[in-house]
């Protein structure tokens, strides 16, 4: 039983996991502390106001609504998911679409045509019928998608 358990810690995703967890929770304490420190204040002189939100509050028949905590945190979700996009996905996404970028493979088999002696269906690279034996001209134009040099 502590075999099975010690083999699930120890697999490689699980400590991945844990290592971008806690990645992930520093991430938000300096992103939270960005927002805190640079855009609530830049908020608040756009809005002529102290631009602290988190002590924001409004009273509704003697129960408090602290909404400003709500603000902040939306705040800094906005800018962590912000930096998130622009700084990892986009990148990644650019860094993905370079090394998996493939050329169309084209299947030589797929263009058929027919035999002009037996009216068989035939590749349209073929020089040769399957059916009756025949040579027939192999299509240029499937040749040079399959990437074939041109008989003569």
């Amino acid at each position: 039983m502590l075999n099975g358990f010690k083999d699930f810690i120890l697999r490689g995703n699980v400590i991945s996991m844990a290592i971008g967890l806690a990645v992930g929770a520093a991430f938000t304490a300096v992103v939270t502390g960005f927002s805190n420190a640079f855009i609530t204040p830049l908020i608040g002189l756009a809005t002529r106001g102290t631009g602290d939100f988190s002590t924001a509050f409004y009273t509704v028949d003697g129960v408090k609504f602290p909404f400003g905590l709500f603000v902040s945190a939306a705040i800094a979700f906005i800018i962590t998911a912000a930096v998130l996009y622009f700084c990892v996905v986009v990148p990644m996404a650019k860094v993905q679409n370079r090394f998996t970028t493939k050329e169309e493979e084209v299947d030589i088999k797929a263009a058929l045509r027919d035999c002009p002696r037996c009216f068989s269906a035939i590749p349209a690279v073929a020089s040769r019928c399957a059916h009756c034996t025949s040579e027939v001209e192999p299509d240029a134009e499937a040749l040079s998608l399959a990437k074939l040099p041109v008989q003569r």
